[in-house]
């Protein structure tokens, strides 16, 4: 599932094709059943920039309404100047910008994505459902979420888009390993001290997936030309053998709330 870093590439690159006017607005019979929660009415319109929280895209349109787009586990936004061929294209914006003629098409395989076309003030609740962005939280207000629920274990708590907005498994995994905390780690176990080193984790984490482009796992994430995020690299101890902070111990895997999770029994406590 595409999550924070994933999510920012794709948004960044879709706004250097800013501001677009969207002469037509097509969607497939399947993106009808799946994909759309909303009527879907874009034509006429100028798509002038698009945000994120989390991991939901803001697309604004000129007319003050919003298009919140959630990738779901396969999903992704192509840019092209010629019509997509691809299958699975299941929502296609054709028009145009200063450059010329313009496509932006919501590709999704599997089609667990979310699209949502809203007036300002339903969009404005649709996004107040999420926790803070992870990228622009400060350590206090990590040490608050964290607090919330001191029963759940570490990374469950990180995985809750209530608390820690554009989180996911990989990204949970490696900051528990980044502050060097085991997690299954109930947060009422969680030391002062480590508040801090959790905090500091969240960015070690995220800095570079970002300037990687993301991170694409096999079979998996695509940014809008198609190509892989190259954040694999950067990783410690998620689909990892051996952990890549101390180079030497063999990396456990359980199954933590329905997911897998990944530690370092020495350098994780």
């Amino acid at each position: 599932m595409p999550e924070l870093p994933e999510v920012e590439t794709i948004r960044s690159q879709l706004s250097h094709s800013l501001p677009m006017s969207v002469e037509t607005c097509t969607f497939t019979k399947e993106a009808k059943k799946d994909l759309l929660h909303t009527p879907l009415k874009l034509d006429g319109l100028q798509l002038l920039k698009i945000l994120r929280k989390g991991k939901m895209l803001d697309f604004h349109f000129s007319d003050g309404s919003h298009l919140l787009s959630h990738l779901g586990m396969t999903g992704t936004w192509l840019v092209s100047t010629t019509a997509p061929t691809l299958k699975h294209s299941h929502v296609i914006l054709q028009g145009s910008n200063a450059q010329g003629a313009l496509f932006l098409t919501y590709n999704d395989p599997r089609r667990f994505g979310h699209l949502y076309h809203l007036d300002a003030q339903a969009a404005e609740k649709k996004l107040l459902e999420l926790g803070d962005d992870l990228t622009q939280m400060s350590e206090e207000q990590v040490t608050l979420a964290l607090k919330r629920y001191p029963e759940r274990a570490l990374k469950v708590t990180l995985l809750d888009q209530k608390l820690f907005a554009g989180s996911g498994n990989y990204i949970a995994n490696e900051i528990c390993a980044r502050a060097g905390i085991r997690p299954t780690r109930k947060c009422s176990k969680i030391k002062k001290e480590e508040f801090a080193k959790i905090f500091r984790a969240i960015a070690l984490v995220l800095n570079p997936a970002l300037e990687s482009g993301g991170t694409t796992f096999q079979g998996g994430y695509r940014d809008t030309t198609g190509e892989k995020g190259l954040g694999v690299s950067h990783l410690v101890v998620f689909y990892q053998k051996t952990c890549q902070l101390c180079q030497k111990s063999a990396v456990k895997k359980i199954i933590l709330a329905q997911r897998g999770t990944y530690y370092c029994p020495t350098c994780q406590k």
